[in-house]
């Protein structure tokens, strides 16, 4: 017979009965005595989802800026910088050809570079003068694949010089008028140094999408530039790109063997280490802000979970009395609070790949809303707003959004399973 009684006595259900999601769904539903309950955990749906989308979109945006502007500056400014020592750099054509046979280089070309003023019809800017060959400024594909106006026909030709869009509206000049460049290293005469002015026509105007760029790059052919900074059968440098920008590091040593001269090398990484530390500092920076708002948001789920416990102290109360075991009771409200986190995960994740998709579209819809311009070119370099969603970061929002909503769960869920029966229906 005590067999048999054991056998029917009650026992607990598996975890994660059915019953169990059936009572996680009700208490998520509105009803009218619990309206205040669903409105908070509305705004706990809405806070993650909004943490979530705004943290993805965010370091996306912060990423593709990252990345657009280290390609802007590679693709123009080279991997590495080759500048002779102890002797005028006048072996420059046998340098090259020895450095673009380094393995890993993809090609070394001579230049010459200088600062000078340029004027038109409608004013005057600085710019930074660079004499290139018309072979060599052909591979440089940010410059050669993307000329609006004119060509580089004459440019090779040696009948003008190739500026960049911005300058070329500062100037208030297009294909075929002169530009005066005005050099301070000049002639030498009884009286000093005198300034030298020559004038160009402009060949072609040029936009790389870099605001910095486009109102201060002045391309001009290699002898013409040879001729006007007074440097006679020399370059200033050689500019060399390579397959992979960051193993630049490895390459120094075969660079600097191959040169066969006393050489000073600098890398991108070196010329620009300022720029990209702070860069990634502002990064971290906002990611851990940001990481701030998914927390309050999961702390709203405590918040409604918690009052949500106390308006049903006396259904669990009945429940226990019905054989509802402990863990049951904390499941129960664990799937309840578990389900707004992770709903609202999800959901903003999607909501966050989504700006990210559209993130252009996005800022020019803000800025006729707000009748202002957001992230200016002047100030943020870049013409067009991208967004590069890395797989890893965005894994590891949502897994961090995931942690937050289902820890901020068990609190509640715990003390709604530590509920007495006896005291919960003691006055009802």
């Amino acid at each position: 017979m005590s067999a048999v009684a054991n056998d029917r006595q009650p026992s607990g259900t598996r975890p994660f009965a059915g019953f169990e999601w059936m009572l996680a769904w009700r208490y998520l539903r509105s009803r009218r005595r619990e309206t205040f309950i669903s409105i908070i955990a509305g705004f706990s749906f809405l806070g993650i989802m909004l943490g979530v989308a705004t943290l993805i979109t965010v370091m996306a945006v912060m990423n593709g800026f990252r990345t657009e502007l280290v390609g802007k500056i590679l693709g123009l400014n080279g991997h590495m910088l080759v500048q002779a020592t102890a002797s005028p750099f006048t072996d420059y054509l046998e340098v090259a050809e020895r450095l673009g046979k380094v393995k890993g280089v993809r090609h070394a070309m001579p230049f010459i570079e200088g600062q000078a003023l340029a004027s038109g019809p409608a004013g005057a800017s600085g710019a930074l003068v660079r004499g290139l060959e018309k072979v060599d400024l052909d591979k440089i594909a940010l410059v050669s694949a993307n000329v609006k106006l004119g060509s580089l026909d004459d440019y090779a030709a040696g009948k003008g010089v190739a500026i960049g869009s911005r300058l070329a509206q500062n100037l208030g000049v297009g294909i075929g008028d002169p530009v005066t460049i005005v050099s301070p290293r000049g002639n030498v005469t009884p009286m000093g140094v005198t300034p030298r002015v020559k004038a160009f026509p402009v060949t072609a105007i040029f936009s790389v999408g870099m605001s910095e760029y486009d109102a201060s790059f002045v391309f001009m052919p290699f002898q013409e530039a040879q001729s006007y900074f007074n440097l006679d059968g020399r370059a200033s440098a050689v500019e060399i790109y390579v397959a992979d920008p960051d193993r630049v590091g490895e390459l120094r040593a075969p660079i600097e063997q191959a040169a066969e001269r006393s050489v000073y090398v600098t890398d991108w990484r070196q010329r620009n280490v300022t720029f990209f530390s702070a860069l990634e500092v502002e990064r971290n920076v906002m990611f851990l802000i940001l990481m701030l708002i998914v927390l309050v948001a999961a702390l709203n789920i405590v918040s409604g979970m918690t009052m949500l416990v106390k308006d049903k102290a006396r259904d669990v109360a009945i429940l226990r009395t019905m054989g509802a075991t402990r863990g049951a009771i904390l499941r129960v409200f664990f799937i309840t609070g578990a389900a707004i986190g992770t709903t609202g995960t999800f959901a903003g994740l999607l909501l966050g790949l989504f700006i990210c998709q559209n993130i252009e579209e996005v800022r020019q819809a803000l800025s006729w809303l707000l009748n202002t311009q957001l992230m200016p070119p002047e100030v943020f370099f870049l013409s067009r707003m991208k967004a590069d969603v890395q797989s890893g970061e965005t894994t590891a929002t949502v897994l961090f959004a995931l942690t937050l909503s289902l820890l901020a769960t068990l609190y509640p869920a715990w003390k709604a399973a530590k509920l007495d029966p006896v005291e919960a229906l003691r006055y009802e």
